[in-house]
C-alpha cells in the first residue's frame, strides 16, 4: 500500500462550534481560515492521519464587538497564540464508515487528548477528475482546560458563558495533485 494525501478544501468545508450564552441561550460560529490534510494507507482510513491547522483570529460569530473579545487574551489571544491545531494519535474503525479520531487539540499552547466522532460521507471522483473525500466530525470540550477561563457571574444566576462548547466539522479534502499524477 502507498501513502495517500488528501488536503482539506476549505472552500467547501465548515469547522463550527457552540456555545451556552446566559445559561438558556446558544451562541453558534465558526473558523473562516484552516488549512489541513488527510493522509491514509490506500484505502484505509483507520491507517490514516490528520492534522489541521486553523486561524484563531478567523472566529466568526457574527457579531464584530463579541468576535473581537474573543480574540483578545480574555479568550484566545490571537496575539500571542494565532493558531489552533489539531493532530490525529491514531483513527479506530468503529465499522460502517464511523470512525473515533483520537488526537491532541492545542489552544493558547495547552494541549489536550480530544475525541473526534466521525464518519465517512462518501468518496468520489468530482466534475472535474479529482479525487474527493467527505466526512464530518463532532466532539466538545471544556474551554477551561485550554485556558479559555474568563466569564462573568448574571445577577439572575449562573455564568454569562458556558464551559461546554460543542464542536461540528464538515469536510470535503481533495487528492493531492502529486498523488493523482502518480
Amino acid at each position: 500500500m502507498s501513502l495517500k494525501t488528501w488536503n482539506l478544501d476549505t472552500t467547501h468545508s465548515t469547522v463550527g462550534f457552540m456555545v451556552r450564552h446566559m445559561v438558556v441561550a446558544k451562541v453558534h460560529g465558526r473558523f473562516t481560515k484552516f488549512e489541513g490534510k488527510v493522509v491514509v494507507n490506500g484505502d484505509d482510513l483507520a491507517q490514516g492521519s490528520v492534522e489541521v491547522k486553523i486561524e484563531a483570529g478567523s472566529i466568526d460569530t457574527g457579531v464584530e464587538q463579541r468576535d473581537n473579545h474573543l480574540r483578545s487574551p480574555d479568550f484566545f489571544d490571537v496575539a500571542a497564540f494565532p493558531k489552533l491545531i489539531f493532530r490525529s494519535k491514531r483513527v479506530q474503525d468503529e465499522g460502517k464508515g464511523r470512525y473515533r479520531v483520537v488526537g491532541d487539540l492545542t489552544v493558547r499552547d495547552v494541549t489536550r487528548e480530544v475525541v473526534l466522532e466521525a464518519e465517512l460521507l462518501g468518496k468520489l471522483k468530482d466534475p472535474w477528475g479529482n479525487d474527493r473525500l467527505a466526512f464530518q466530525a463532532s466532539t466538545h470540550i471544556d474551554r477551561k482546560e485550554f485556558g479559555l477561563t474568563w466569564n462573568q457571574a448574571l445577577e439572575a444566576g449562573g455564568l454569562l458563558v458556558g464551559d461546554r462548547v460543542d464542536i461540528s466539522i464538515d469536510v470535503q479534502a481533495v487528492a493531492a495533485a502529486a498523488e493523482k499524477a502518480a
